[in-house]
């Protein structure tokens, strides 16, 4: 009886309710530990088209699209009919000796939509998931092959690829790392590629060439009969927007091709409109990988559901092995839902039905409208290519450092953005924005404008509080 007494205390289902509630009982993603189970966030009652109203009512433009991921918009009366219609149908079934027709019918489109080669789809719950999934394949590909001893993974630093233990020990970002354990022995890492980071006199062609002889030099140090994966996010979304100099990605494939290292390009962010396409690696970086994770965007946020592209030729290979009972001993109970497939066909239809073709329409206002922020002090370089963007503040223009004395710079912009009416993700000492592929160009000024304004305070609170010169 007395906890069913305190479970009675938070019945209360207004904003201060739900803010007692989740403080009490809900643990939050990424908490630190001072504040862990025991914490309550910005509360988000409703939203519609690019909006998000929070508990006082307040609208926001949601800059973030949720998580890189609502892309048709929040309330799309389509999806959320189908999400009805196919739960009224089929609400579940057993992947493991059964199939619905939806999974069936989206991994045939996928095939058709993804670079050449890649005929073949496991669905998963996410990104993390289906990071894991193409990493779990790498190893049984190999074993099955006779190779044991391949098996290591190379990442770069600054990437992010997910929070399950194996897709979380490729993260490239140290607080990511420094109270978490990880397979590091499993790991290899790179240098990040990003051209605002590279060293004083070197070119952005003069950085290809360093980030591909040191990624030919670590093959040939521990050996390609070691190393079964590379994986990379073809833009660094939760790294700060980090795009690649020019011809990175070809080169990084044929390296890939040349030492038989099975190339992965980690799309979560960047598939389903992020960048105009619903692939992105061949369509806007002219790779064909071997496997291409995505989750977010293929439901516009709608349902969890991720997964992996993966290339035929891998298949073939494994059934003219000499293993023919070899299991692939992986599976989720989630995966090709019914609902989850059905609303992916639906959100493919909205994109394709004009949504594709508009963003690559306004992408290019979107960027140059935020471009624009570099002519503030504070503004070290504005970065991003279709509809997503990062803002990196610094505290000099000479030496390009982040603000070393205040690495909430982020968070303060963040506080402004949603005083004025947008809401943005801070990281550290930079803001990123991907907003629904639905924003209109008004919109994408207002975007622009409230992010103006709120740097500018932010310089004004940072020089007053004595943090930054100016």
């Amino acid at each position: 009886m007395a906890a069913k007494r305190e479970f009675d205390d938070f019945n209360d289902n207004t904003p201060a309710g739900v803010d007692a509630m989740a403080e009490k009982h809900l643990v939050q993603p990424w908490p630190v530990s001072g504040s862990i189970g025991a914490e309550a966030r910005g509360f988000i009652e409703s939203g519609e088209g690019i909006y998000v109203t929070d508990h006082t009512g307040r609208r926001l433009i949601d800059g973030p699209a949720g998580m890189w991921c609502v892309n048709v918009g929040h309330r799309n009366k389509e999806l959320a009919q189908v999400m009805h219609d196919q739960a009224m149908a089929l609400s579940y079934n057993s992947p493991w000796y059964t199939t619905n027709q939806p999974s069936a019918v989206l991994a045939k489109r996928l095939a058709g939509l993804a670079p050449e080669g890649l005929g073949h789809v496991f669905y998963t719950t996410g990104g993390s998931s289906a990071v894991e999934t193409a990493l779990r394949f790498m190893q049984f590909y190999n074993n099955v092959k006779g190779r044991p001893e391949k098996k290591m993974i190379v990442s770069r630093e600054g990437g992010y690829h997910g929070s399950t233990y194996l897709s979380a020990s490729l993260n490239g970002r140290p607080r990511d790392h420094d109270w978490m354990d990880s397979a590091r022995e499993q790991i290899l890492k790179l240098s990040c590629p990003n051209p605002f980071r590279r060293s004083a006199g070197m070119t952005e062609a003069e950085f290809t060439d360093f980030l591909v002889a040191e990624f030919r030099a670590l093959i040939e140090k521990v050996g390609a009969d070691k190393i079964g994966a590379f994986i990379g996010e073809p833009i660094m979304a939760s790294g700060g927007v980090i795009v690649p100099p020019e011809g990175y990605w070809p080169r990084m494939r044929a390296l890939c091709t040349e030492f038989d290292i099975l190339f992965i390009m980690d799309e979560v962010v960047t598939a389903f409109g992020r960048l105009g396409h619903v692939f992105a690696a061949d369509e806007a970086f002219g790779v064909k990988p071997d496997m291409i994770t995505f989750a977010k965007g293929v439901t516009s946020g709608y349902f969890p559901l991720g997964g992996v592209m993966i290339a035929s030729r891998l298949f073939e290979e494994l059934r003219q092995s000499n293993h023919n009972d070899a299991m692939f001993a992986h599976g989720l109970t989630y995966s090709s839902h019914p609902i989850g497939c059905a609303v992916a066909l639906k959100n493919l239809d909205i994109l394709e039905e004009g949504l594709l073709d508009y963003a690559q329409s306004i992408s290019g206002h979107f960027q140059s409208r935020l471009k624009a922020l570099e002519d503030l002090p504070l503004v070290g370089e504005v970065r991003g290519r279709g509809l997503m963007a990062g803002i990196e503040c610094v505290a000099d223009h000479v030496s390009n450092n982040p603000l070393t004395l205040d690495l909430e710079v982020g968070k303060r912009i963040d506080k402004h953005c949603q005083e004025l009416g947008l809401l943005v993700r801070p990281l550290i000492n930079m803001c990123v924005m991907s907003p629904p592929l639905t924003i209109s160009i008004a919109q994408i000024d207002e975007m622009a404008d409230i992010l103006r304004k709120s740097i500018v305070i932010t310089q004004d609170e940072l020089v007053r509080e004595g943090l930054w010169k100016g």
